[in-house]
């Protein structure tokens, strides 16, 4: 059946940064797909309204932990292992940006997204590996997807060296853990969001009809495109995708003239 191909059901997932924009949009479309669904944000107050507004849906579980870290990767799978044996899909999606002119950029404006951005997701998969491990099997591997965005295929005008530099690195990361997890029967793919509305992408928020205009399909990105995209890569119809990045963008990297 072909719903079945895009079925999570029995299966149980983690979205980093579930609180608000793209993560709660995954959140919603997996618990809507049959996923139990834990997510961590490092604001525990947002993050437990979230999973109460999201339990309508289906079994949400908030579990809020500080990603920017080593030690809380380690603390947040510490925790998620006291709750389950396995774990069937991870989105690592939690991020940062940081804007200033070249003259002034700091160091702590590169180095906060730097951690977020690339550091973390590679320690959180490392030490989330175990129960991956445990889910996959070759009628039905484990998932990892990483949130990149389409500024690390495409420059846009602002200043922001280090989301440039971090989500271009961790679309190459992407390439590099697939051809390592892929033993395991662990498939790591990645998205690259363009203008969908958050507080990450005020632009898109706020003048949703002027980017509108700069985008291919004439339209900003709605809830259901980043949800569809994220849902596609975790079930079976995902299955034959491995180390690529798909942009979710309505054409703006790939299709936009100069």
């Amino acid at each position: 059946m072909i719903q079945e191909l895009f079925s999570l059901r029995d299966r149980v997932a983690v979205v980093t940064g579930g609180s608000r924009g793209i993560g709660k949009m995954i959140a919603q479309g997996y618990l809507e797909s049959g996923a139990k669904v834990y997510i961590t944000a490092r604001k525990a107050e947002a993050c437990d309204a979230t999973a109460r507004e999201l339990s309508q849906y289906g079994e949400c579980i908030s579990l809020p932990h500080d990603l920017a870290t080593v030690d809380g990767c380690r603390a947040f799978a510490r925790d998620f292992a006291a709750h389950e044996q396995r774990l069937d899909v991870l989105v690592n999606n939690a991020g940062a940006a940081w804007g200033e002119p070249f003259e002034q950029f700091s160091e702590s404006g590169w180095d906060k997204v730097m951690d977020l951005n690339v550091k973390s997701p590679f320690f959180l998969t490392q030490a989330l590996h175990p129960l991956l491990k445990q889910a996959a099997s070759a009628e039905r591997p484990a998932k990892v997807i990483n949130i990149a965005s389409i500024d690390g295929i495409k420059l846009n005008p602002l200043e922001t060296y280090s989301y440039h530099a971090s989500k271009a690195a961790l679309i190459y990361l992407t390439r590099r853990m697939a051809a390592r997890l892929v033993k395991d029967r662990i498939l790591v793919s990645g998205i690259a969001p363009g203008p969908l509305a958050s507080e990450m992408n005020r632009a898109a928020r706020d003048h949703a009809d002027k980017v509108a205009e700069r985008t291919p399909v004439g339209r900003i990105g709605r809830d259901e495109d980043m949800a569809a995209a994220a849902i596609y890569l975790a079930s079976r119809a995902g299955d034959f995708v491995v180390g690529d990045t798909i942009a979710v963008d309505g054409g703006i990297a790939y299709a936009s003239l100069p």
